[in-house]
């Protein structure tokens, strides 16, 4: 029987297998979908599609550098046990391999980039299988430099938090030790020339109504909102925050004297933004009982 690409992209629906395995399951059993679904559970490579619902919130950061090239990514894992695990931390190595060979532009990009087991979407479903919790290739950004330049790749407990820093002049220890800032204090923009005027114009008005309702005269309010707006603007930019390392100069001072500035950054923090989900033992114990 000839097996059809509708009847590949049903299995894999059905099954979260690589197309490749789709196929193989397909051929070995003369097309039928049922039966392709039974030898796919034999070789245990559908297990991946019953965690699909789970939550990975746990994981690593990674950076990985080639000449002028730099990635930074994320990939989650369910507990912190399996981060741990040799299979993952293979896995997250070869995803950053195969991202700064290719390039990538996108996920989408990145998720179709060919690798050993067909696709990195592939293999992160086979990954998934063989380690047995539901594992995501989350984000990555992939930066490139010029010789003038210097990266700056700092991992926090191991990769808990991972910061990609670039700087212009400076040397690497110096990029280095702003990635280092960077992780501890999380800013948000290098300068202000960063920050959107719409931001601006939104915390103005949240800070002018928290001076009102301190019972401040409307006629000095203003004032104190320009006072307070760059209060806010030197603790979210990085170039004015206080150097974790030498708290008397800033950033910005600690790059300068150092003959560099700072261009950008990236900062991950695994799991942030997920909304994990929370157990309650007491509920799990009733259950048990009552079942």
């Amino acid at each position: 029987m000839a097996i059809t690409a509708s009847m590949v992209k049903e299995l894999r629906q059905k099954t979260g297998a690589g197309m490749l395995d789709c196929k193989k399951a397909l051929v070995a059993t003369d097309g039928n979908i049922d039966g392709a679904i039974d030898w796919l559970r034999e070789k245990g490579i559908s297990k991946a599609a019953k965690k699909a619902d789970r939550i990975a919130a746990e994981g690593l950061t990674k950076i990985k550098f080639d000449g002028n090239k730099a990635v930074i990514l994320e990939v989650n894992s369910e507990t912190d046990f399996v981060s741990k695990n040799q299979n993952f931390l293979d896995l997250v190595d070869s995803i950053a391999d195969t991202l700064l060979t290719n390039t990538p532009k996108d996920m989408e990009a990145a998720m179709a980039l060919e690798t050993k087991e067909g696709t990195l979407q592939d293999t992160m479903i086979s990954a998934t299988a063989i380690i047995g919790e539901k594992l995501s290739f989350r984000r990555f950004e992939i930066v490139e430099k010029t010789d003038s330049q210097s990266f700056g790749g700092y991992l926090h407990l191991g990769g808990r938090i991972g910061v990609l820093a670039l700087l212009e002049g400076a040397n690497e220890e110096v990029a280095k030790d702003v990635a280092m800032h960077v992780a501890a204090m999380n800013p948000k923009y290098v300068s202000e020339e960063q920050v959107s005027a719409e931001e601006v114009a939104k915390e103005k008005a949240i800070l002018r109504e928290q001076a009102l309702n301190e019972g401040k005269p409307e006629k000095i309010v203003d004032k104190m909102v320009e006072g307070r707006i760059r209060k806010y603007l030197q603790e979210i930019c990085v170039n004015f925050q206080a150097f974790v390392k030498n708290p008397d100069v800033t950033v910005g001072e600690y790059a300068k004297n150092n003959n560099g500035s700072v261009l950008s950054f990236t900062r991950y923090e695994v799991g942030e933004g997920i909304e994990k989900k929370e157990d309650n033992f007491a509920e799990e114990v009733m259950a048990a009982v009552k079942g």
